[in-house]
């Protein structure tokens, strides 16, 4: 287990950036920076991320930084893991971070990632997930869960949210046999560092599926980030575990608590609470529940591994 005196004491992820108050997404890079032990190269999908820590001619970032495009940072980020190796006779000595959003991952990223990963470059993926385009306007990604309100899945008379369940980023990973994928949450800071760490050390790419609340898209009160965190950890919305050269393996078994009282304090789920909502809260509950007893059975070992 990580303690706090294990942590970098620089700041490599610096203040005054104008995230917005209580962003899961800056803790997350923060972290992720404080987790690490060798010198760091980053590469930033657009988003949030990246357009609130590099407004010019200003930057937060205390580390060398690239800033790509939605649909190219795991490109860039191979190019620059090739430059090192070919400066150091092939050897990598140094950590190759990319950060990306659920919109530039899940979806316009997703061709990038998936050659990146096939070509075996060596470098942690940090999916920062916040659930929709948040930079944009908070329009729907495939990671915005069935049922949550976004603007263009309004709720009105011939519309409750989103329809249809979030895409698996673990298993679009697992399917190109990463050697290390994991699940994490700022909240539970241990094993997140642990997971980073970890990850930091295989030999080829890893990816770090972070869950990272939006008070402005899910619509709750800023001091109420790391409270939502535990929230989707306990209500087993997102359970962390890792898998690792295809073993899963569970990192906290929660002291499970109703998945209302996660959704309750998210204005983008208020609707569900309503007798016209009740379909669509039935049927988030019910892809809670299936996904939750699919890991189980897959950290038993009822699954092939490699």
């Amino acid at each position: 287990m990580v303690t706090l005196k294990e942590l970098q004491v620089e700041e490599l992820y610096g203040p005054g950036h104008r995230m917005c108050a209580g962003c899961g997404g800056a803790v997350t890079a923060r972290m992720t920076l404080k987790s690490l032990k060798r010198p760091t190269y980053v590469v930033n999908a657009t988003g949030c991320l990246e357009v609130a820590t590099t407004i010019y001619p200003y930057t937060a970032w205390r580390v060398p930084w690239v800033h790509g495009l939605f649909e190219n940072a795991p490109a860039i980020a191979s190019g620059i893991e090739t430059y090192l190796r070919s400066k150091n006779d092939g050897n990598l000595q140094a950590d190759i971070i990319i950060f990306g959003g659920d919109g530039g991952t899940f979806d316009i990223g997703l061709q990038a990632l998936s050659g990146a990963f096939e070509r075996r470059h060596d470098f942690v993926y940090v999916c920062y997930d916040n659930e929709a385009y948040m930079n944009t306007g908070v329009q729907r990604s495939s990671a915005t869960p069935e049922g949550a309100w976004t603007t263009t899945t309004p709720i009105g008379v011939a519309s409750q949210g989103k329809i249809g369940p979030k895409k698996d980023l673990v298993a679009f990973a697992l399917a190109h046999r990463v050697d290390y994928v994991a699940t994490a949450c700022t909240s539970y800071w241990s094993d997140f560092i642990s997971k980073v760490r970890k990850a930091a050390e295989i030999d080829g790419p890893a990816l770090i599926h972070a869950i990272a609340p939006c008070p402005l898209g899910w619509r709750f009160e800023t001091d109420q980030t790391i409270q939502m965190g535990r929230l989707a950890v306990q209500s087993r919305y997102f359970p962390l575990y890792e898998v690792e050269r295809g073993k899963y393996k569970m990192s906290i078994n929660p002291h499970q608590v109703p998945l209302e009282d996660f959704l309750r304090p998210q204005g983008r789920f208020s609707h569900l609470f309503q007798p016209h909502g009740a379909q669509e809260l039935m049927a988030l509950k019910t892809q809670v529940e299936q996904r939750w007893a699919a890991l189980q059975e897959l950290c038993q070992g009822r699954h092939p591994t490699w």
